[in-house]
Order: structure tokens, then sequence, then C-alpha cells
């Protein structure tokens, strides 16, 4: 009965090198969550203890640490420069993790609410905002002087199109009449 549900001896060593080679090529997947990568490890190290391995915890922190994905290198190196790794529990490193996790998702929503800007799109306040065009003194992200297109450029000066507020004929006299 036991042979039946366990097993040869043979049938288990196989099962388990695949299990080792699944648990060594393991990394995180582009946009997986901390939760569901930190799962699907513990899964297969759960499996490896059911065939008969000894996996240490400090085993798998130590791969989870070192398959994260490239986002995660500042904080897989704090912890890594804080903690002993060898003494740290699997739930200590996944809620270090969530908390890392938690603040770069609360950091893109606050970003994305902030300023939805795109490439070739600028910023001008409200008196553009109905055109589609964003107007940052004409230079959005990466942009420089030499390349931006004048021709959808706002001045906030005067408010018109093909110069910056630098460039602007009227000048500051005109800002100060706008804003009384």
């Amino acid at each position: 009965m036991k042979q039946k549900y366990e097993g040869t001896n043979r049938v288990k060593c196989v099962h388990l090198q695949a299990l080792r080679k699944e648990f060594e090529t393991a990394h995180m997947k582009e946009g997986e969550l901390v939760n569901e990568y930190l799962a699907r490890a513990l899964v297969i190290s759960n499996k490896m203890k059911a065939n008969g391995e000894d996996v240490k915890d400090v085993a798998v922190v130590e791969k989870v640490l070192r398959s994260m994905t490239p986002k995660f290198n500042y904080v897989v190196c704090s912890i890594e420069e804080s903690k002993d790794t060898s003494m740290l529990s699997i739930d200590e490193l996944q809620s270090s993790l969530l908390v890392h996790e938690q603040c770069m998702t609360n950091t893109v929503h606050e970003e994305e609410h902030a300023l939805k800007v795109t490439h070739g799109s600028q910023y001008a306040g409200p008196a553009r905002r109905g055109r589609g065009r964003w107007n940052f003194g004409g230079r959005g992200c990466g942009q420089s002087r030499q390349n931006v297109d004048k021709a959808t450029v706002e001045c906030y000066n005067c408010h018109k199109l093909r110069h910056f507020q630098w460039e602007c004929k009227k000048g500051v006299e005109n800002f100060a009449e706008s804003q009384a």
C-alpha cells in the first residue's frame, strides 16, 4: 500500500530531480505580485519536502532574493545589508517585500494621478486642456528645447502658440496684468 501511494524510490528520485530543477529555474515574472511569486516558490519547496528533500527556510529565502525582478534590486540589496539572511524567516521576508511593493505601487499610482504625461503631450493649464496638449514651458519628459515642435507650444504669459514664456515679447508686464 505504501508503495502504491508513494511510488518506488526511483520514481521519487526522478520526481525530486524535476522539482529541484523547477525550484532552481523559478524567477519572479514581470508584473507578478510578491505574494504570487512567494506562493509559487513555497509550493515547489513543499512538494520537495513531501518527496523527502530537506529544504531549509534559508534556502527558500536566498532563492527568492536571487530571483526577484530587477525593480526589486534595491530592496533585495537593502534586505541583504540590513538583515542576516541565514536567520531571516520566510514570513519576515514576505512582509518586508510586501511593504516595499506597496510603496512602489502607491508611488506609481500617485504619479499617474498627479499628471498623466505621455511622449509628445504637454501641459499648459486649464486654457489648453480641451485641446489635448500638455505644456511644461515647452519641455515634456526627456525633451530638450532643440527638438520641441513650437507649433504645439503655448506661452504662459500671453497664451499664444509658437513660443516659450522666456521668448515672449510681451514679457513679465503682461503676466502681471493677467494676474490682477
